[in-house]
């Protein structure tokens, strides 16, 4: 008999909640075109506002400031734009400032010119460099216009929680805007746009458990607003045009609606597992080197380096045992490379990483049969480097 697959790739792709699948289905029910007048539009409608509001509670948000996108790495061109409005009166922002551990969809920059574009350096434990942060915004030319910056949350592949609340006391001292990346800690971290002093937030639903295919923008406020990234027919307040994906949505928001209720229950029990983890590892390979350790986590993941085994050998051998995991970001199909985030703290380029990220369905047992692969790849990863 053929062991069940363990899947460890969370922050990747969240299995599909029963919740968000049952919601979606009653989604397909809905025959009309939200944004229709007549009585089977505005059931679709209703639906649709009624998962703005519990996307909009899992942040702490009011529901008029949530748009839906069709996912993270559109809400993120979306909001990195130099072309803003404040109100009917356009602003310009001059120069985005972005951390160099971001997510690829945030660290290209979104629609700023190259030139207008610098990296945050963080430390060798994959933190922000808040002094550096400083210095930038101490240079920035207010003559181009205000500054942005960009900094996510928790980093998706090490885990590591950014200081968000001291990043927006230093941009706002500069009249500048923040712009989090909220995808790696929603639903495992307590997220309120007010107390962290973001002015925008960035969503997935498949991060969540949700279906691909949506996430959301979400903005402190209705004033500032930057210029659409997609035109057409007005939808989303004229905000994102384009029909709304009422099956996603719906999925989203059942999605939000169990994060937020499971997020107080769960995190601390599946932090527990993951230290469990990480423990065994150093046990069975004393110079396994786990990054971010000693650092505010997120309680799911664990980014760990074997010598001597290359990333792209290391998961498939893991594959090969029958446990997905991640060689850092997922982020491009098929696509295994450098870890830019382990340059970023000062690592080796070459060195390379594993990511592991569980959730609340992964059991004692599952760990068990994740140590005894690590264990036996451990063991043999000289041999399984060569074939590479």
């Amino acid at each position: 008999m053929v062991a069940q697959r363990l899947y460890m790739d969370w922050n990747a792709t969240a299995p599909l909640l029963p919740e968000a699948r049952d919601a979606c289905v009653q989604a397909l029910d809905l025959l009309g075109n939200p944004s229709s007048v007549h009585k089977e539009g505005r059931a679709v409608r209703m639906m649709i506002e009624a998962a703005r509001r519990d996307v909009a509670a899992l942040c702490g948000a009011s529901a008029s400031s949530v748009i839906f996108t069709s996912g993270a790495t559109e809400a993120a061109n979306m909001v990195l734009s130099p072309d803003y409005r404040m109100g009917r009166t356009p602003l310009t922002l001059g120069h985005l400032y972005v951390s160099a551990i971001e997510h690829p969809a945030v660290r290209e920059g979104g629609r700023f010119p190259k030139a207008h574009l610098s990296e945050i350096p963080v430390t060798t434990q994959g933190i922000v460099d808040i002094a550096a942060l400083a210095a930038l915004l101490d240079q920035h030319d207010r003559a181009l216009g205000l500054p942005m910056v960009a900094i996510m949350m928790a980093n998706n592949e090490t885990g590591v929680v950014q200081p968000i609340a001291e990043a927006a006391t230093l941009v706002k001292l500069h009249g500048g805007l923040l712009v989090v990346d909220a995808v790696q800690a929603a639903g495992r971290l307590a997220l309120d746009i007010e107390a962290l002093g973001a002015d925008f937030l960035i969503l997935s639903s498949h991060k969540l458990g949700g279906p691909k295919g949506a996430g959301a923008l979400v903005c402190r406020g209705e004033i500032l607003m930057p210029k659409p990234l997609v035109h057409g027919g007005g939808q989303e307040k004229g905000h994102r045009s384009g029909t709304e994906n009422p099956v996603a949505i719906a999925g989203f928001a059942a999605a939000a609606r169990a994060a937020k209720d499971r997020l107080v229950a769960g995190i601390d029990s599946i932090a527990h597992l993951r230290d469990k983890i990480e423990t065994t590892m150093r046990e069975r390979a004393p110079d396994v080197m786990i990054h971010g350790v000693g650092t505010p986590r997120i309680g799911n993941t664990s980014f760990f380096t074997l010598p001597g085994l290359k990333s792209e050998t290391g998961q498939i051998a893991f594959d090969l045992e029958g446990v997905a995991l991640s060689a850092g970001a997922a982020c491009s199909s098929g696509k295994v490379g450098q870890s830019h985030v382990l340059t970023a703290m000062g690592l080796d380029a070459d060195l390379g990483g594993l990511r592991l990220s569980i959730g609340p369905s992964t059991k004692t047992e599952d760990a068990d049969r994740f140590l005894a692969a690590f264990e036996k790849i451990a063991a043999r990863r000289k041999q399984v480097a060569c074939v590479a």
